[in-house]
Protein backbone atom coordinates (compact mmCIF):
# COMPACT_ATOMS: atom_id res chain seq x y z
CA UNK A 1 0.00 0.00 0.00
CA UNK A 2 1.26 3.48 -0.84
CA UNK A 3 -0.12 6.97 -0.41
CA UNK A 4 1.05 10.52 -1.10
CA UNK A 5 1.10 12.52 2.13
CA UNK A 6 2.19 15.78 0.50
CA UNK A 7 3.21 16.92 -2.97
CA UNK A 8 4.88 20.06 -4.32
CA UNK A 9 6.30 20.96 -7.70
CA UNK A 10 9.66 19.30 -7.16
CA UNK A 11 8.84 16.56 -4.68
CA UNK A 12 6.43 14.45 -2.72
CA UNK A 13 6.28 12.78 0.69
CA UNK A 14 5.17 9.19 0.29
CA UNK A 15 4.21 6.57 2.89
CA UNK A 16 4.65 2.95 1.84
CA UNK A 17 3.52 -0.10 3.77
CA UNK A 18 4.95 -3.58 3.22
CA UNK A 19 2.62 -6.47 4.27
CA UNK A 20 3.75 -8.56 7.29
CA UNK A 21 4.02 -11.71 5.17
CA UNK A 22 6.55 -9.95 2.89
CA UNK A 23 8.52 -8.78 5.93
CA UNK A 24 8.56 -12.34 7.28
CA UNK A 25 9.52 -13.82 3.89
CA UNK A 26 12.41 -11.34 3.36
CA UNK A 27 13.66 -11.88 6.92
CA UNK A 28 13.63 -15.67 6.49
CA UNK A 29 15.41 -15.48 3.12
CA UNK A 30 18.20 -13.36 4.59
CA UNK A 31 18.54 -15.63 7.65
CA UNK A 32 18.79 -18.69 5.40
CA UNK A 33 21.42 -16.93 3.23
CA UNK A 34 23.56 -16.19 6.30
CA UNK A 35 22.98 -19.72 7.61
CA UNK A 36 24.51 -21.12 4.42
CA UNK A 37 27.43 -18.67 4.39
CA UNK A 38 28.54 -18.60 8.03
CA UNK A 39 30.64 -21.28 9.63
CA UNK A 40 29.67 -21.35 13.32
CA UNK A 41 31.52 -23.67 15.72
CA UNK A 42 29.25 -26.29 17.31
CA UNK A 43 26.73 -26.31 14.48
CA UNK A 44 26.62 -28.23 11.24
CA UNK A 45 26.61 -26.07 8.04
CA UNK A 46 23.16 -24.61 7.49
CA UNK A 47 21.80 -25.68 10.88
CA UNK A 48 22.60 -22.75 13.18
CA UNK A 49 19.49 -21.32 14.98
CA UNK A 50 18.18 -17.85 14.15
CA UNK A 51 19.30 -16.42 17.49
CA UNK A 52 22.88 -17.53 16.87
CA UNK A 53 22.85 -16.04 13.36
CA UNK A 54 21.55 -12.72 14.68
CA UNK A 55 24.14 -12.71 17.45
CA UNK A 56 26.93 -13.28 14.94
CA UNK A 57 25.72 -10.69 12.39
CA UNK A 58 24.31 -8.18 14.87
CA UNK A 59 20.61 -7.38 15.15
CA UNK A 60 20.97 -3.80 13.95
CA UNK A 61 23.11 -4.71 10.95
CA UNK A 62 20.75 -7.57 10.08
CA UNK A 63 17.70 -5.31 10.20
CA UNK A 64 19.47 -2.72 8.04
CA UNK A 65 19.86 -5.35 5.32
CA UNK A 66 16.25 -6.49 5.67
CA UNK A 67 15.03 -2.90 5.48
CA UNK A 68 17.15 -2.24 2.39
CA UNK A 69 15.71 -5.29 0.66
CA UNK A 70 12.14 -4.34 1.58
CA UNK A 71 12.58 -0.81 0.26
CA UNK A 72 14.29 -1.98 -2.93
CA UNK A 73 11.41 -4.34 -3.68
CA UNK A 74 8.51 -2.06 -2.70
CA UNK A 75 9.60 1.49 -3.59
CA UNK A 76 9.72 1.20 -7.43
CA UNK A 77 6.31 -0.47 -7.54
CA UNK A 78 4.86 2.15 -5.18
CA UNK A 79 5.96 5.17 -7.25
CA UNK A 80 4.65 3.48 -10.42
CA UNK A 81 1.33 2.83 -8.68
CA UNK A 82 1.13 6.49 -7.61
CA UNK A 83 2.11 7.76 -11.06
CA UNK A 84 5.18 9.62 -9.80
CA UNK A 85 8.14 10.36 -12.08
CA UNK A 86 10.71 9.89 -9.32
CA UNK A 87 14.42 10.61 -9.75
CA UNK A 88 15.67 10.32 -6.14
CA UNK A 89 14.39 9.49 -2.66
CA UNK A 90 15.44 9.90 0.96
CA UNK A 91 14.18 7.80 3.87
CA UNK A 92 12.72 10.03 6.59
CA UNK A 93 10.74 7.56 8.73
CA UNK A 94 10.92 3.79 9.19
CA UNK A 95 14.46 3.07 10.31
CA UNK A 96 13.35 0.82 13.19
CA UNK A 97 12.02 -2.73 12.70
CA UNK A 98 8.26 -3.31 13.12
CA UNK A 99 6.87 -5.47 15.95
CA UNK A 100 6.62 -9.22 15.14
CA UNK A 101 3.71 -9.91 12.79
CA UNK A 102 3.21 -6.22 11.91
CA UNK A 103 3.66 -4.57 8.50
CA UNK A 104 6.73 -2.46 7.84
CA UNK A 105 5.81 1.16 7.11
CA UNK A 106 8.27 3.78 5.95
CA UNK A 107 8.13 7.32 4.63
CA UNK A 108 10.32 8.76 1.89
CA UNK A 109 10.83 12.24 0.47
CA UNK A 110 10.79 11.77 -3.27
CA UNK A 111 12.33 14.16 -5.79
CA UNK A 112 10.23 14.37 -8.95
CA UNK A 113 11.29 15.03 -12.51
CA UNK A 114 10.28 18.62 -13.24
CA UNK A 115 7.02 19.25 -15.06
CA UNK A 116 7.96 21.80 -17.73
CA UNK A 117 5.70 24.30 -19.46
CA UNK A 118 7.43 26.52 -22.00
CA UNK A 119 6.48 30.18 -22.33
CA UNK A 120 4.88 31.38 -25.58
CA UNK A 121 8.08 31.10 -27.60
CA UNK A 122 6.44 31.30 -31.05
CA UNK A 123 6.02 35.06 -30.73
CA UNK A 124 9.54 35.78 -29.53
CA UNK A 125 11.72 38.17 -31.50
CA UNK A 126 15.38 37.23 -31.56
CA UNK A 127 17.73 40.18 -31.74
CA UNK A 128 20.34 38.46 -33.88
CA UNK A 129 21.75 40.24 -36.91
CA UNK A 130 22.88 38.44 -40.04
CA UNK A 131 26.63 39.15 -40.38
CA UNK A 132 27.57 40.92 -43.63
CA UNK A 133 30.27 39.71 -46.01
CA UNK A 134 32.39 42.65 -47.15
CA UNK A 135 34.93 43.04 -49.93
CA UNK A 136 37.62 43.33 -47.25
CA UNK A 137 36.62 39.92 -45.90
CA UNK A 138 36.87 38.43 -49.40
CA UNK A 139 40.34 39.91 -49.85
CA UNK A 140 41.42 38.64 -46.41
CA UNK A 141 40.23 35.15 -47.33
CA UNK A 142 42.18 35.26 -50.58
CA UNK A 143 45.23 36.42 -48.61
CA UNK A 144 44.81 33.38 -46.37
CA UNK A 145 44.76 31.18 -49.48
CA UNK A 146 47.99 32.84 -50.62
CA UNK A 147 49.64 31.91 -47.32
CA UNK A 148 48.35 28.35 -47.61
CA UNK A 149 49.91 27.99 -51.06
CA UNK A 150 53.09 29.89 -50.21
CA UNK A 151 56.55 28.49 -50.85
CA UNK A 152 58.90 28.42 -47.85
CA UNK A 153 62.64 28.47 -48.59
CA UNK A 154 65.67 28.58 -46.31
CA UNK A 155 67.65 31.82 -46.61
CA UNK A 156 71.01 33.06 -45.34
CA UNK A 157 70.07 36.42 -43.89
CA UNK A 158 68.69 38.11 -40.80
CA UNK A 159 65.18 37.37 -39.62
CA UNK A 160 62.57 39.71 -41.10
CA UNK A 161 58.85 40.25 -40.63
CA UNK A 162 56.80 37.38 -42.07
CA UNK A 163 59.59 34.80 -41.85
CA UNK A 164 59.36 31.31 -40.40
CA UNK A 165 62.17 30.17 -38.12
CA UNK A 166 63.27 27.03 -36.32
CA UNK A 167 64.72 27.40 -32.81
CA UNK A 168 66.24 25.06 -30.24
CA UNK A 169 65.90 25.68 -26.49
CA UNK A 170 68.22 24.62 -23.68
CA UNK A 171 66.67 21.17 -23.18
CA UNK A 172 67.26 20.23 -26.83
CA UNK A 173 63.64 20.68 -27.97
CA UNK A 174 63.13 22.27 -31.39
CA UNK A 175 60.19 24.49 -32.35
CA UNK A 176 59.01 26.14 -35.58
CA UNK A 177 57.82 29.73 -35.12
CA UNK A 178 55.84 31.89 -37.56
CA UNK A 179 56.72 35.50 -36.83
CA UNK A 180 53.30 36.76 -37.91
CA UNK A 181 51.70 34.63 -35.18
CA UNK A 182 54.36 34.90 -32.49
CA UNK A 183 53.91 36.84 -29.24
CA UNK A 184 55.27 40.41 -29.54
CA UNK A 185 58.14 39.81 -27.09
CA UNK A 186 59.17 36.64 -28.97
CA UNK A 187 59.04 38.39 -32.35
CA UNK A 188 61.10 41.27 -30.96
CA UNK A 189 63.86 38.90 -29.83
CA UNK A 190 63.96 37.09 -33.18
CA UNK A 191 63.98 40.06 -35.58
CA UNK A 192 67.48 40.77 -36.84
CA UNK A 193 68.95 37.44 -35.65
CA UNK A 194 70.78 35.00 -37.97
CA UNK A 195 71.05 31.21 -38.03
CA UNK A 196 73.62 30.21 -35.40
CA UNK A 197 72.88 33.11 -33.05
CA UNK A 198 72.23 32.33 -29.38
CA UNK A 199 70.05 34.51 -27.16
CA UNK A 200 67.37 34.34 -24.48
CA UNK A 201 63.60 34.50 -24.94
CA UNK A 202 61.61 35.67 -21.90
CA UNK A 203 58.62 33.73 -20.56
CA UNK A 204 55.97 36.25 -19.52
CA UNK A 205 53.29 35.98 -16.82
CA UNK A 206 49.66 36.98 -17.42
CA UNK A 207 50.50 40.29 -15.73
CA UNK A 208 53.23 40.96 -18.31
CA UNK A 209 56.17 40.29 -16.00
CA UNK A 210 59.21 38.21 -16.99
CA UNK A 211 59.03 34.85 -15.19
CA UNK A 212 62.27 33.39 -16.55
CA UNK A 213 64.63 33.52 -19.53
CA UNK A 214 64.92 30.55 -21.88
CA UNK A 215 68.34 30.07 -23.56
CA UNK A 216 67.60 29.70 -27.29
CA UNK A 217 69.54 29.07 -30.50
CA UNK A 218 68.32 30.04 -33.96
CA UNK A 219 68.78 27.07 -36.28
CA UNK A 220 67.12 28.13 -39.53
CA UNK A 221 65.54 31.16 -41.18
CA UNK A 222 62.89 30.54 -43.84
CA UNK A 223 61.45 33.10 -46.20
CA UNK A 224 57.78 32.87 -47.10
CA UNK A 225 57.18 33.58 -50.80
CA UNK A 226 53.53 34.25 -51.54
CA UNK A 227 52.09 33.53 -54.99
CA UNK A 228 50.78 36.45 -57.04
CA UNK A 229 47.02 36.86 -57.06
CA UNK A 230 46.51 36.35 -60.79
CA UNK A 231 44.73 34.10 -63.27
CA UNK A 232 47.30 31.33 -62.79
CA UNK A 233 46.74 31.38 -59.03
CA UNK A 234 42.97 31.17 -59.57
CA UNK A 235 43.37 28.10 -61.80
CA UNK A 236 45.53 26.46 -59.12
CA UNK A 237 42.44 26.71 -56.90
CA UNK A 238 40.21 25.17 -59.61
CA UNK A 239 38.57 28.47 -60.53
CA UNK A 240 38.04 29.49 -64.13
CA UNK A 241 39.35 33.00 -63.56
CA UNK A 242 40.31 35.47 -60.84
CA UNK A 243 36.76 36.88 -60.86
CA UNK A 244 35.40 33.35 -60.54
CA UNK A 245 37.74 32.74 -57.58
CA UNK A 246 36.46 35.85 -55.84
CA UNK A 247 32.85 34.77 -56.40
CA UNK A 248 33.56 31.31 -55.00
CA UNK A 249 35.30 32.78 -51.97
CA UNK A 250 32.38 35.17 -51.40
CA UNK A 251 29.87 32.32 -51.70
CA UNK A 252 31.85 30.27 -49.18
CA UNK A 253 32.00 33.19 -46.74
CA UNK A 254 28.29 33.86 -47.14
CA UNK A 255 27.47 30.19 -46.49
CA UNK A 256 29.63 30.25 -43.35
CA UNK A 257 28.02 33.51 -42.23
CA UNK A 258 24.56 32.02 -42.73
CA UNK A 259 25.50 28.96 -40.66
CA UNK A 260 26.85 31.22 -37.91
CA UNK A 261 23.67 33.31 -38.07
CA UNK A 262 21.39 30.27 -37.71
CA UNK A 263 23.50 28.91 -34.83
CA UNK A 264 23.38 32.31 -33.11
CA UNK A 265 19.57 32.35 -33.42
CA UNK A 266 19.38 28.89 -31.91
CA UNK A 267 21.61 29.89 -28.99
CA UNK A 268 19.61 33.07 -28.42
CA UNK A 269 16.32 31.16 -28.39
CA UNK A 270 17.66 28.51 -26.04
CA UNK A 271 19.06 31.08 -23.61
CA UNK A 272 15.84 33.11 -23.61
CA UNK A 273 13.74 30.04 -22.86
CA UNK A 274 16.15 28.64 -20.26
CA UNK A 275 16.31 31.93 -18.38
CA UNK A 276 12.55 32.50 -18.42
CA UNK A 277 11.59 28.92 -17.62
CA UNK A 278 9.48 28.79 -14.45
CA UNK A 279 10.36 25.44 -12.95
CA UNK A 280 11.43 24.03 -9.60
CA UNK A 281 14.52 21.92 -10.19
CA UNK A 282 15.24 19.08 -7.72
CA UNK A 283 18.57 19.40 -5.85
CA UNK A 284 19.81 16.03 -7.10
CA UNK A 285 19.61 17.20 -10.75
CA UNK A 286 21.70 20.27 -9.92
CA UNK A 287 24.17 18.14 -7.94
CA UNK A 288 24.59 15.63 -10.77
CA UNK A 289 25.14 18.43 -13.29
CA UNK A 290 27.71 20.07 -11.00
CA UNK A 291 29.69 16.84 -11.10
CA UNK A 292 29.40 16.82 -14.90
CA UNK A 293 30.70 20.42 -15.10
CA UNK A 294 33.60 19.47 -12.82
CA UNK A 295 34.46 16.47 -15.01
CA UNK A 296 34.56 18.72 -18.08
CA UNK A 297 36.74 21.19 -16.20
CA UNK A 298 39.05 18.41 -15.05
CA UNK A 299 39.50 17.24 -18.66
CA UNK A 300 40.34 20.80 -19.79
CA UNK A 301 42.84 21.25 -16.96
CA UNK A 302 44.47 17.88 -17.63
CA UNK A 303 45.17 18.99 -21.20
CA UNK A 304 47.07 21.90 -19.66
CA UNK A 305 48.89 19.60 -17.25
CA UNK A 306 47.06 20.98 -14.19
CA UNK A 307 45.44 18.58 -11.69
CA UNK A 308 41.95 19.68 -10.64
CA UNK A 309 42.84 19.44 -6.94
CA UNK A 310 45.79 21.79 -7.43
CA UNK A 311 43.53 24.26 -9.23
CA UNK A 312 40.96 24.15 -6.41
CA UNK A 313 43.66 24.56 -3.75
CA UNK A 314 44.89 27.62 -5.62
CA UNK A 315 41.40 29.13 -5.54
CA UNK A 316 41.19 28.40 -1.84
CA UNK A 317 44.50 30.16 -1.16
CA UNK A 318 43.24 33.19 -3.09
CA UNK A 319 39.95 33.20 -1.16
CA UNK A 320 37.95 32.53 -4.33
CA UNK A 321 36.61 29.05 -3.58
CA UNK A 322 33.13 30.22 -2.50
CA UNK A 323 32.83 32.35 -5.63
CA UNK A 324 33.86 29.29 -7.66
CA UNK A 325 31.21 27.10 -5.97
CA UNK A 326 28.53 29.71 -6.60
CA UNK A 327 29.51 29.96 -10.26
CA UNK A 328 29.61 26.17 -10.55
CA UNK A 329 26.04 25.97 -9.27
CA UNK A 330 24.87 28.66 -11.72
CA UNK A 331 26.48 26.81 -14.61
CA UNK A 332 24.94 23.51 -13.53
CA UNK A 333 21.48 25.02 -13.15
CA UNK A 334 21.63 26.64 -16.60
CA UNK A 335 22.71 23.32 -18.13
CA UNK A 336 19.74 21.60 -16.52
CA UNK A 337 17.41 24.37 -17.69
CA UNK A 338 18.70 24.12 -21.26
CA UNK A 339 18.23 20.36 -21.21
CA UNK A 340 14.64 20.68 -19.96
CA UNK A 341 13.87 23.28 -22.66
CA UNK A 342 15.29 21.09 -25.43
CA UNK A 343 13.43 18.04 -24.18
CA UNK A 344 10.13 19.95 -24.08
CA UNK A 345 10.67 21.51 -27.51
CA UNK A 346 11.26 18.07 -29.04
CA UNK A 347 8.09 16.84 -27.34
CA UNK A 348 5.96 19.82 -28.44
CA UNK A 349 7.20 19.72 -32.04
CA UNK A 350 7.17 15.92 -32.29
CA UNK A 351 10.71 16.02 -33.64
CA UNK A 352 12.04 12.74 -34.98
CA UNK A 353 15.44 11.82 -36.37
CA UNK A 354 15.34 10.08 -39.76
CA UNK A 355 17.58 7.12 -40.57
CA UNK A 356 19.40 9.25 -43.14
CA UNK A 357 20.09 12.02 -40.59
CA UNK A 358 21.29 9.52 -37.99
CA UNK A 359 23.58 7.76 -40.45
CA UNK A 360 25.13 11.05 -41.59
CA UNK A 361 25.57 12.19 -37.98
CA UNK A 362 27.27 8.94 -37.01
CA UNK A 363 29.51 9.06 -40.06
CA UNK A 364 30.65 12.56 -39.13
CA UNK A 365 31.42 11.53 -35.56
CA UNK A 366 33.27 8.39 -36.65
CA UNK A 367 35.42 10.37 -39.10
CA UNK A 368 36.56 12.69 -36.32
CA UNK A 369 38.19 9.71 -34.64
CA UNK A 370 39.46 8.14 -37.85
CA UNK A 371 37.03 5.24 -37.56
CA UNK A 372 34.41 3.58 -39.73
CA UNK A 373 30.84 3.68 -38.43
CA UNK A 374 30.72 0.01 -37.25
CA UNK A 375 34.04 0.51 -35.41
CA UNK A 376 32.76 3.72 -33.82
CA UNK A 377 29.54 2.04 -32.66
CA UNK A 378 31.47 -0.79 -31.06
CA UNK A 379 33.91 1.60 -29.40
CA UNK A 380 31.34 3.89 -27.72
CA UNK A 381 28.64 1.36 -26.78
CA UNK A 382 24.84 1.44 -26.86
CA UNK A 383 24.34 3.95 -24.04
CA UNK A 384 26.58 6.57 -25.65
CA UNK A 385 24.87 6.01 -29.00
CA UNK A 386 21.49 6.66 -27.40
CA UNK A 387 22.82 9.87 -25.87
CA UNK A 388 24.19 10.99 -29.24
CA UNK A 389 20.87 10.30 -30.93
CA UNK A 390 19.05 12.25 -28.20
CA UNK A 391 21.44 15.16 -28.71
CA UNK A 392 20.79 15.11 -32.45
CA UNK A 393 17.01 15.02 -31.90
CA UNK A 394 17.11 17.98 -29.50
CA UNK A 395 19.37 20.04 -31.75
CA UNK A 396 16.99 19.38 -34.64
CA UNK A 397 14.05 20.47 -32.46
CA UNK A 398 15.85 23.71 -31.60
CA UNK A 399 16.54 24.33 -35.31
CA UNK A 400 12.89 23.73 -36.14
CA UNK A 401 11.76 26.12 -33.40
CA UNK A 402 14.19 28.87 -34.43
CA UNK A 403 13.07 28.51 -38.06
CA UNK A 404 9.48 29.27 -37.04
CA UNK A 405 10.40 32.65 -35.57
CA UNK A 406 10.51 35.93 -37.48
Amino acid sequence: MAEILEQTGAGATVRIEVPPEQVEKTTKELLDAYRRQLKIPGFRPGRAPDKVILARVGKDAFWDEVRERLIESSYPEAVRELGLDAIAARLVEGREPPPPGAPYAYTVEVELYPAVELPDWKNLELEVERPPVSEAMVEDAIEDLRRRYAEVQTVEREVQEGDHVVVEVDDGSRFPIELDRAEPHVREELLGKKAGDSFEIPVMSEEGEVVRQVPTSLLEVKEVRLPEVDEEFAKTLEAESLDDLREKVRASLEAAAERDYLEARKRALLERLAESLEVEIPPSMIHDEERSVLRDMEDDLQRQGIPLQDYLKGLEREGKIEEFKSDLRRQAEMRVRRGLVLEKLAEELGTQVTDEEWDAYLKGYAERYGLKVPEFKQAVGDESLENLKLRLQRDKALSEAAAQLA
